[in-house]
């Protein structure tokens, strides 16, 4: 999945011969896009537990 959205996504990867061609280009903003993807966002506030509520059931216990 990586090596596929690297392809499709990553403003550095250029697979066609027109923009291979045209050599360093200065995408900040269309970088900046491809790190801020959807899934960063969605995760950005989440808790870093993969199961949350067993982690409560069994540190805190009544």
């Amino acid at each position: 999945m990586q090596l596929v959205r690297n392809i499709w996504t990553n403003p550095e990867v250029r697979v066609n011969k027109a923009n291979r061609i045209a050599g360093v280009l200065d995408n900040h903003a269309e970088g900046e896009a491809y790190a801020e993807n959807s899934l960063r966002k969605f995760v950005r506030n989440k808790s870093p537990q993969v199961m949350p509520s067993i982690n409560k059931f069994f540190s805190n216990p009544e």
